[in-house]
């Protein structure tokens, strides 16, 4: 199937998802007015040798499209064509930027939502693939999400929206606690700024804990700050934590469990540092070595 057998006459524009330019690309250079919306013209890609008649059903598709912002990029959602052969779905969507200047983009994530903004699948694009986008234009594209990136059982109905993961965009973050923001002096929240971006990359649905510090007290408790780190897409909230300490050698020096109340709440695509206080009789640190040591959660 060619790529201009997924358009047909009785397509339809569905719901447009836009975002301001400087989300992917940084400052832009774009002069117009704040107030003035930009009409998209339809582009093609230069590669492409559309037919008469398919060149109707691109424009027809194109005028159905609102206005846009200056200073925006955006996916206008048309149709899904669900692959019998191996599960995947053709994505239809113009993508379309109000800039006054030509732009060309790389790897981005995208996402599928529902009605309700329910994920339904999301994979990486690489938008070089589209080519370069003149100016306040809009371009039509096929979207391939194979099978194992579909969280959905099955094609949604009218109302959803295909999306740029702004999550996955703005790269790894720490998730500072209120209570540590007023403990911490300003450069000390930046050193950890600084070992939090340095962390080894996270798996998409990956969470880790990996030690920052730990303090054995006079009273025997032992003080262990960690940092939770969430690679997924949506928050986590931790109730209840099962944690063991391990010292150099191997040896459990502390366990313990731990309520959360309220709640930890770790940001998406995040990592927050806490403290887990285990009382002196939850340790046993005789001859512990902190020279290296790990977090566990007790399975």
């Amino acid at each position: 199937m060619g790529i201009f057998d997924f358009f047909k006459k009785t397509d339809k524009v569905g719901k447009d998802s836009a975002i301001d330019s400087k989300e992917l690309v940084g400052s832009s250079n774009n002069k117009k007015s704040a107030t003035k919306e930009v009409v998209t013209k339809l582009s093609f890609h230069p590669d492409w040798n559309v037919p008469q008649e398919q060149q109707y059903v691109f424009r027809f598709l194109a005028n159905e499209l609102e206005p846009l912002k200056p200073n925006q990029l955006s996916l206008a959602a048309i149709s899904i064509e669900e692959e019998a052969r191996n599960g995947a779905w053709h994505v239809k969507a113009f993508f379309r930027s109000s800039l006054s200047q030509p732009i060309e983009l790389g790897d981005i994530e995208l996402i599928l939502l529902d009605k309700d903004d329910k994920r339904l699948a999301s994979k990486q694009f690489n938008f070089k693939d589209l080519g370069t986008i003149p100016a306040e234009s809009a371009r039509p594209w096929v979207f391939t999400f194979d099978k194992n990136s579909i969280e959905a059982e099955e094609v949604p109905e009218d109302g959803w929206k295909i999306a740029f993961n702004l999550i996955s965009l703005r790269g790894h973050q720490l998730d500072l606690d209120e209570t540590w923001k007023k403990q911490l002096p300003k450069e000390q929240q930046e050193l950890l700024e600084k070992v939090v971006k340095d962390l080894p990359k996270l798996g998409k649905t990956e969470v880790n804990f990996t030690g920052l510090q730990v303090n054995l007290r006079d009273d025997k408790s032992l003080h262990a700050s960690i940092f939770i780190r969430n690679g997924n897409d949506k928050a986590i909230n931790l109730e209840q934590l099962p944690l063991e300490i391990i010292d150099a050698n191997g040896k459990r020096v502390a366990k313990g469990s731990f309520k959360l109340d309220p709640i930890l709440t770790v940001q998406p695509n995040s990592t927050k540092p806490w403290t887990f206080i285990f009382p002196a009789e939850l340790v046993d640190a005789e001859n512990a070595d902190f020279s290296r040591w790990t977090a566990r959660v007790v399975q």
